[in-house]
Parts: structure tokens; C-alpha cells; sequence
């Protein structure tokens, strides 16, 4: 497997882009090109974006993603379970003291871990999931999982939600401001959007830059910071009811998986290595819960 490709580019000029998070057309700085990837920032929310035109996610996002052979993803996700699962039930416990019952949706389930996880708590739970081994995975636990990528088709099926949960899969969608919209259309009006992200104004990723351990282009394409999420929030009509950086309980093999990937190297996974996991924080990813934001009073005369 090969290292991490950076190339710092200071003469290229500015370039004039829409930005999805608060829909300001801006000049765009180039901070670094990674992976053959240029990587601009909008200088007035300070989102980040990969410019990666040929990259396909229905291609890239198969059973490789998951056990190791592509150059980034998961070191033996299904390996990892038990550990995946300890962190899941938190998460769903999380989710319960803001909704403790309802219909969940989540986006980019996996192998369903997650959503059985929520199942187990007393939601009735559905997943949308691009993946063909891992949706089918999740199809043998008996969830209801669509294969593909999220559609206004899918959600019409579906009906209105409760709770709608994107774990690390925001900074992957290709339009994140038109698929939260359209997930928004779909959620109740008391419901909740719970999603993790990578915060690119943390100073795990200012001090490290183009080296973050979540700057890996072209799997991630957005790089969130709290003000661009809030944008992001505004623009569509939700607001910000909480955000917190959270402490995960990560599996070793996952660890050393992205260590190996920053050294250039292919670390496998191992049983030992997936069995045991420690608490990590960076402080470098936000866990942050959306609402629908009350509409406001109309003071125009009749």
C-alpha cells in the first residue's frame, strides 16, 4: 500500500466556488493538493472541500472499505464488533436521552451493528447503506436495510422519522447540504439529526494540516468546523440543540490501521487487536444534534 501523497501549493490562484455550508460564493484558498486531491477552504465559514472529480463512492465503498484492502476505511470492521457495538450502545443511549422511542433512521449503517443496537433499546430502526456485502450483512440480523445511495425515492418509502443518525458520513456525501435538506423534509417535527463529523478548526487539524488523521482525500470531501455545520444547520432550516467532542472507545487494530496509513505502511488487523480497544479523545471530531428550527412569526400585513 502506498503513502500519503502531499503536495503545498502557495501559486495557484484563488478560485471562485459555491459554498454547500453557507451558500456564499467565495474565492477559494488551495491549502494543499493530497492524494492528487486539491483541497480548498471557503474564507468565510471555513469549510473545507476536496476537488476530486473522478472519484466514485457506489465503486469505492465495497466489502474492501471495511477489511482493510482499501487505502483507507476500517482495519476488520466485522472483526471488530464486540468493540463497535460497546461504542454503539453508548451512542444509542446518547440518542435516548433526547428521544427515547420512534422510528430511526440511519445513513451509511454498515453492517447494522448500530441499528441493532437501537433495535435492542425499543426503536424500530431502518438503514440506507451503499455497500452490497454490508447491507446484505445487515439484511441476515433482519433490519430493513436499502442498498444504494440515499433518494428522495427511499425516504418516501420509508415515511416520516424520528431520528435520523449519520455516524462519520456527512464529510462523505457528495452534496451534504441537499442530503440533509432532504432528510430534514422527512423528519418530524419534534425529531432529531445526531451526526459525528471530523471538526477541521480543532487544533488537532490546524497544528497537523495537510498530516490530520481525517484529511484523507477523496473518501472524505467535507471538512466541518462548528461554524460551517451551524451554516450548514441555518441554511436549511435546522438549528443546533447540542454539540460535544465525545470520547470513543476505538478498536487497537483500527489504531494501528490509520497510524500505518500516516507511516506509509499496511498494519492487518489481528483477533487480539480487534477484541481490545482503550478511550480515545483528540478532540479533533464533533458529535452535534440538530432540531428543526421554529419557524418565524410572520409580521407582514395581510
Amino acid at each position: 500500500m502506498g503513502g500519503t501523497h502531499v503536495l503545498m501549493r502557495n501559486d495557484r490562484p484563488a478560485v471562485t466556488l459555491k459554498c454547500p455550508a453557507c451558500s456564499r460564493a467565495t474565492l477559494h484558498r488551495l491549502l494543499y493538493v493530497k492524494n492528487g486531491c486539491d483541497i480548498l477552504q471557503c474564507p468565510d465559514c471555513g469549510l473545507g472541500r476536496t476537488e476530486a472529480s473522478s472519484f466514485d463512492p457506489l465503486a469505492y465503498y465495497d466489502d474492501g472499505y471495511f477489511s482493510g484492502r482499501q487505502s483507507d476505511g476500517y482495519a476488520d470492521y466485522r472483526g471488530a464488533e464486540p468493540v463497535l457495538r460497546r461504542e454503539f450502545a453508548r451512542t444509542v443511549e446518547f440518542i435516548q436521552r433526547r428521544k427515547a422511542r420512534g422510528f430511526l433512521l440511519e445513513i451509511g449503517c454498515a453492517y447494522g451493528f448500530f441499528l441493532d443496537e437501537a433495535r435492542r433499546a425499543g426503536f424500530e430502526v431502518s438503514g440506507i447503506e451503499p455497500a452490497e456485502a454490508a447491507a446484505a450483512h445487515a439484511g441476515d440480523l433482519g433490519l430493513n436495510v436499502v442498498r444504494g445511495p440515499l433518494s428522495e425515492a427511499t425516504l418516501k418509502s420509508l415515511g416520516t422519522l424520528d431520528v435520523i443518525v449519520l455516524l462519520d458520513v456527512v464529510e462523505h456525501l457528495p452534496d451534504p447540504r441537499e442530503a440533509l435538506a432532504l432528510l430534514a423534509d422527512h423528519l418530524r417535527p419534534d425529531g432529531i439529526i445526531v451526526l459525528t463529523t471530523g471538526d477541521f478548526g480543532s487544533w488537532a487539524a490546524r497544528s497537523t494540516g495537510a498530516h490530520w488523521r481525517l484529511m484523507t482525500p477523496p473518501q472524505h470531501l467535507w471538512f466541518f468546523n462548528r461554524d460551517s455545520i451551524a451554516s450548514l444547520a441555518h441554511s436549511i432550516g435546522l438549528r443546533i440543540e447540542s454539540s460535544d467532542r465525545p470520547w470513543k472507545f476505538v478498536p487497537f487494530s483500527l489504531i494501528a490501521f490509520q497510524i500505518g496509513r500516516m507511516l506509509g505502511r499496511k498494519i492487518a488487523a489481528s483477533p487480539t487487536g480487534n477484541r481490545f480497544a482503550i478511550p480515545v479523545n483528540l478532540f479533533d471530531a464533533m458529535r452535534v444534534v440538530l432540531s428543526k428550527a421554529p419557524p418565524h412569526p410572520d409580521t407582514s400585513f395581510p
